[in-house]
């Protein structure tokens, strides 16, 4: 058996990606979690083979629950489920250790053909985003990447150089960075521009 944890934070979704898992004789949803903190808890607890998870969602993301589980070395498989069809995503998915990428609104029945691919050590990528993101290579570093994320947010470069423990010169030189690597005239226009690549 092929043992699964969801993490997903709209419930209707989950619910359905649940009874759609269930039918399969190979695999069985152990829990699931609507926001990040939980699945990490439910991961621990669980220990599941493989964990389906959405990109956004309240706490930690599904792309930071592929990091902690690759930074604690934990033995299971990550399969990102998203709207999110943005080649930025999925280089940071793919950066991450995930082994499955694909979009919501792809065929019921490729999910649980992804999951037995991943399982076993494959690759389980949505096709046409995988050429994307190859075309388009995120020039942002993480540095810049947390900087710009914060200051899209409305937060002050006082505060964020709290937050970060940088200085506001550094924080400055940051912002400054992005804005110039993205071509963009301001850090509301860079924050956009990055976000819609998904590289934030």
């Amino acid at each position: 058996m092929i043992r699964v944890l969801l993490a997903e934070d709209q419930a209707m979704v989950r619910g359905a990606l649940t009874a759609l898992l269930n039918l399969e004789p190979d695999i069985e949803v152990l829990g699931s979690a609507a926001d990040g903190e939980t699945a990490w808890r439910e991961l621990q607890r669980l220990k599941p083979d493989v964990l389906v998870t959405d990109i956004e969602m309240p706490g930690l993301t599904g792309l930071e629950l592929a990091q902690r589980i690759r930074r604690h070395e934990l033995p299971m498989k990550v399969i990102i489920v998203t709207t999110f069809a943005r080649p930025g995503f999925l280089r940071r998915a793919l950066d991450a250790g995930v082994g499955g990428y694909l979009l919501k609104d792809a065929p019921a029945e490729g999910l649980a053909e992804a999951l037995r691919t991943v399982h076993r050590g494959g690759r389980a990528i949505d096709p046409q985003l995988a050429l994307e993101a190859w075309s388009d290579a995120d020039p942002l570093n993480d540095r810049e990447r947390q900087v710009l994320r914060l200051a899209g947010e409305g937060h002050s470069a006082s505060d964020i150089g709290t937050q970060l423990n940088l200085s506001h010169g550094t924080v400055r030189n940051y912002l400054s960075e992005a804005i110039g690597k993205l071509g963009a005239a301001n850090r509301i226009e860079a924050y956009r521009l990055a976000r819609q690549k998904g590289w934030l």
